[in-house]
């Protein structure tokens, strides 16, 4: 019987590898950033908050790298790929993250201006990463894409209108590039968060801690952390055999409804 392969230690997981991660400057972003230099990766994290974003890398350290970043300039772009490579000497990987709400608003509601400005950020953003990127990672022999979408991306959610069409979007994007870029070694697999507390989120109220969100049949809401964890997985040789997947950190809740009494005996 073959032993098993020993884990690496948690600081090589990502040993050597440089990452580009977008909206660094907070939130989900930052927790990533961090999550991918605690595992061993030289991290450029980008975000239009300058003064956040240069705190950030700070607090990461010399691992770190701050540059601001328009996602919706194919100029920014190409800027954010010259800068990682000039700093680190080649691009690994890349995290699709930022993003914005664009409010809650039903679908009648949502003004056409504001409809394609959530649409241009989260979803063009994510296609203009992608088609700037690639290039690197193919000149390396390979890398990792993680496109950061949404639980709304997995089930229609009312209020959502741009976000949401956005979020659906970039899980249709993520599994069409896994397809053609697979021979290349690149894979491109997406992460769907469900309620986080984020600064994003913030405006909702939502609460923290067991039992506080009963939508979830694990009766929480998320931890930036958690999501960031799932991140620096598909960055890594663990999830070598996965592309064009779509993994749903969210409690439970697209899996299903909570149950009433989770924890009543059948009588």
């Amino acid at each position: 019987m073959t032993a098993p392969t020993p884990a690496p230690p948690p600081d090589a997981v990502l040993r050597d590898r440089a990452v580009i991660v977008t909206g660094g400057a907070r939130g989900l972003g930052a927790a990533a950033a961090h999550a991918a230099a605690a595992a061993g990766a030289r991290v450029l994290l980008t975000d239009l908050l300058e003064e956040e974003g240069r705190a950030v890398a700070g607090r990461i350290g010399d691992r770190a790298r701050f540059l601001r970043h328009d996602v919706t300039s194919e100029d920014d772009w190409r800027a954010v790929v010259a800068h990682a490579t000039a700093a680190f000497g080649r691009v690994d990987g890349l995290v699709n993250n930022a993003g914005i709400s664009g409010g809650s608003h039903p679908v009648t509601e949502q003004t056409a201006a504001d409809f394609r400005r959530v649409v241009d950020i989260d979803l063009t953003g994510v296609f203009l990463g992608l088609r700037t990127v690639v290039p690197a990672l193919r000149g390396n022999g390979g890398g990792s894409i993680v496109n950061v979408s949404s639980a709304a991306g997995l089930m229609g959610l009312a209020g959502t209108a741009g976000y949401g069409a956005a979020k659906w979007g970039v899980r249709g994007l993520t599994k069409i590039a896994a397809v053609e870029l697979a021979a290349d070694r690149v894979r491109v697999n997406s992460v769907h968060p469900g309620m986080i507390r984020t600064p994003m989120t913030a405006h909702l109220g939502i609460p923290d801690g067991e039992g506080g969100y009963p939508a979830t049949p694990m009766g929480r809401v998320g931890a930036p952390g958690e999501i960031a964890d799932a991140v620096v997985f598909l960055l890594s040789d663990a999830a070598a055999y996965v592309t064009g997947a779509e993994l749903a950190v969210d409690g439970g809740w697209t899996a299903g409804p909570a149950p009433r009494n989770p924890r009543q005996e059948d009588r």
